[in-house]
């Protein structure tokens, strides 16, 4: 019989087959070993990228680090800049007491004889604010300026608690004894206060019945001061004589930059008697600032720290010894607050005044 065997023909096919698959794993393990080799690489770069990192991070907190030792040098060798404190408020001592007052106060003329309604008061209000804040505490009233008492009691009682305490200026205007006192009497209660610190006789209007009565008051407590006012040129013979003669605590007059007429005698009675003297319409009731609107403040405002010609015109007055306090009446907060800064100031000298008076062409 025939022996049955392998075809040569299925061997010959099947090696082909063979083949192709060894190629195919082949190339499958290069590519495994291909990718395997590429993640290795991306892992380096990323190491490396990582250690670049962390040297930039060293280097930098090297640098900060470095830097941070040279401003401590800095500071431990290089002296700190002094202190650029705001100058402090001038103020004058009463001369029969020393007390000091600040030289810029608040005169109440027109501007406060107001109603009660807010639109009103608010400003007045402000301006109080102003003057505390400012550390000014003289507010200065009169019978005669209507509903300016009231209206001043009314607002200090509305101010918070801490408030400092303000020197209360008001005055006799009347004749005869009786209604001196009721008037006085009458002065304290809107001002809400038991003891006036100044009281003084307007105008001099019966000024021998009043300062008896006033000599009185201040010996029972009822005021701490006493003086006496006048507006008018024709009357400083008898506000001169009165200071020779009456040994007053304070004299009120008027002195600005237009009207310096108390300086011939006035000022220098005062200052050998020594009575305080304030000052009344220290800008000339607004006239004296509308003079001066077209003209430019003067280089030399800049070195005395005014910044305006209120300003100018108020150091003007506080560079004169004998005066104790200016009282500027003003019922707008601005114009108030610029008012105030005449009281941080330098002081202008004999040479710097006479400037000043040919700067506003007087």
């Amino acid at each position: 019989p025939r022996k049955v065997g392998r075809s040569p023909r299925h061997t010959t096919t099947r090696r082909p087959l063979l083949l192709v698959l060894v190629l195919v794993l082949v190339l499958v393990l290069v590519l495994v070993l291909v990718l395997v080799l590429v993640l290795v690489l991306v892992l380096v770069l990323v190491l490396v990228l990582v250690l670049v990192l962390v040297l930039v991070l060293l280097l930098v907190l090297v640098l900060v680090l470095v830097l941070v030792l040279v401003l401590v040098l800095l500071l431990l060798l290089v002296p700190p800049p002094p202190l650029r404190l705001s100058p402090p408020v001038l103020t004058r001592p009463i001369p029969r007491t020393g007390e000091a007052l600040p030289a810029i106060g608040l005169g109440t003329w027109q501007a406060f004889d107001i109603s009660d309604s807010p639109s009103e008061t608010a400003p007045r209000l402000a301006v109080l604010n102003h003057l505390f804040a400012a550390g000014g505490r003289v507010i200065d009233s009169s019978p005669m300026y209507g509903r300016s008492e009231a209206t001043i009691g009314r607002l200090l009682a509305a101010l918070p608690a801490g408030t400092p305490r303000p020197f209360l200026a008001t005055k006799v205007w009347t004749r005869g004894r009786a209604a001196g006192l009721a008037q006085m009497e009458r002065s304290l209660a809107l001002m809400g206060t038991t003891c006036m610190d100044l009281m003084q006789i307007h105008n001099l209007l019966d000024w021998r019945t009043h300062l008896p009565v006033l000599r009185d008051w201040k010996r029972a407590g009822r005021i701490r001061y006493l003086g006496v006012t006048h507006y008018a040129h024709s009357e400083f013979d008898a506000l001169e004589t009165i200071l020779h003669t009456e040994a007053v605590d304070f004299i009120q007059l008027p002195y600005n930059l237009a009207d310096r007429a108390a300086e011939a005698r006035l000022l220098p009675a005062a200052a050998a008697t020594g009575t305080a003297v304030l000052v009344m319409r220290p800008l000339a009731e607004g006239a004296l600032l509308a003079r001066l609107r077209t003209r430019p403040l003067p280089a030399l405002a800049a070195d005395l720290g005014c910044q305006s010609w209120a300003q100018l015109c108020l150091t003007f007055i506080l560079a004169h010894p004998a005066v104790t306090c200016v009282i500027p009446a003003s019922g707008d907060p601005a114009h108030f607050a610029d008012d105030l800064g005449a009281a941080r100031g330098r002081l202008p000298d004999a040479a710097a005044c006479r400037a000043i008076i040919a700067a506003a062409g007087l």
